[in-house]
């Protein structure tokens, strides 16, 4: 056996990934899916002058290292300065970033046990020590998350609004008041990755300068270009600065960048996505009660439905909508895991789901 050199930290990580994609799910049972509702990607697409925009961008260049047109246009938009953003590769990508700046061995983290998993993936990768708190009536609870980081002394408390997997949210004037509750010296990574898809009063309207906060937004979902990677920071600006040290300057492509730049630029098309997703929102908790399920009330692009019973029977009507060709997930979590988790669709995928639901039920019930 060849005897790589890996770091202590590096030997003791399991071999795992935050997701098992849809694509190694087809390669492993030699079909492919007749409909993917289980990544929360936004099928209703991102806006054609993006992908105009993307076709026409010349790929013999170098991306720009500093995003910088795409920075000048989301300041405005946000009403703050180019030095209050950041842009990186997704979400995913800047929460590594941020969690390289801030954690190292043994450092204290604070999350839910059940939120987004790909922070905690980073976090292990660094080598700190994750501290998790439960969810409240499938919410996070901010309360418990700040007294769990005064407890231990946290560098960062991860909290998302809406939430993933569950789709509940909190108002934004309820996130600004735990943030009074920070303990001092820790940082609030704010995932607001769904904020477009909920309802108005969600945002957490916060000063950008505001030392206390990071929050994170992405073009993958509300404008449909999961495909591109293009996540964004909004935070002071000397944290913001903080990422030049130790961020990939050119992992951001050029045409990923134009692309977001031109979405940015057209609202109409934001808005007629939303309101896909709100119709298709309510066709999936339609069918969920039809069957005598009950969905979670959601501000996502998705929706998670209670199977209203336990985890195993929950992953039973998932492996049953999967052999049907349908890809979903659920949460990994108890109790969240009781549920399985629908994507917004067109009305083509629904009427597969819609008549997958029964039959997965049916076979769930047999055990």
């Amino acid at each position: 056996m060849t005897d790589f050199r890996f770091t202590a930290l590096a030997q003791s990580l399991p071999s795992t990934v935050p997701f098992v994609g849809p694509e190694t799910q087809e390669r492993a049972q030699g079909s492919p899916f007749q409909a993917r509702l289980g990544a929360n990607e936004n099928i209703f697409g991102p806006s054609p002058k993006a992908i105009q925009a993307m076709a026409e961008t010349p790929q013999w260049m170098y991306s720009d290292p500093e995003s910088y047109d795409l920075r000048q246009a989301l300041a405005q938009y946000h009403g703050c300065t180019p030095d209050n953003i950041m842009v990186g590769e997704g979400i995913d990508g800047l929460l590594g970033y941020l969690v390289r700046l801030f954690v190292g061995e043994g450092d204290a983290v604070v999350t839910s046990d059940g939120a987004y998993p790909t922070f905690n993936y980073h976090v292990a990768g660094f080598g700190g020590t994750m501290h998790k708190v439960a969810y409240v009536d499938d919410h996070e609870d901010p309360a418990s998350l700040m007294q769990k980081a005064a407890d231990v002394d946290a560098k960062l408390v991860y909290l998302a609004n809406p939430d993933n997997p569950m789709g509940t949210w909190h108002k934004g004037t309820a996130i600004l008041k735990a943030l009074d509750a920070l303990p001092k010296g820790c940082v609030m990574v704010l995932d607001e990755a769904y904020v477009e898809t909920a309802p108005a009063g969600t945002e957490t309207k916060v000063d950008p300068d505001d030392p206390r906060v990071i929050r994170m937004r992405t073009f993958s979902k509300a404008y449909g270009m999961a495909g591109a990677r293009v996540g964004y920071s909004i935070g002071n600006p000397e944290l913001i600065a903080a990422f030049n040290k130790v961020r990939n300057h050119f992992g951001m492509n050029r045409a990923a960048q134009t692309g977001a730049l031109a979405a940015l630029q057209d609202q109409k098309h934001l808005e007629n996505t939303l309101a896909k997703v709100e119709i298709a929102r309510n066709r999936i908790a339609q069918i969920a009660k039809d069957n005598g399920l009950a969905p979670i009330a959601s501000a996502t692009n998705f929706v998670s439905i209670d199977c209203g019973q336990d985890a195993a029977f929950a992953q039973r009507v998932l492996a049953a909508l999967i052999a049907q060709g349908l890809f979903v997930r659920m949460p990994f979590v108890a109790p969240q895991n009781r549920c399985i988790r629908i994507s917004c669709g067109t009305d083509e995928n629904l009427d597969l789901f819609s008549a997958a639901l029964p039959k997965a039920l049916e076979i769930a019930a047999k055990g």
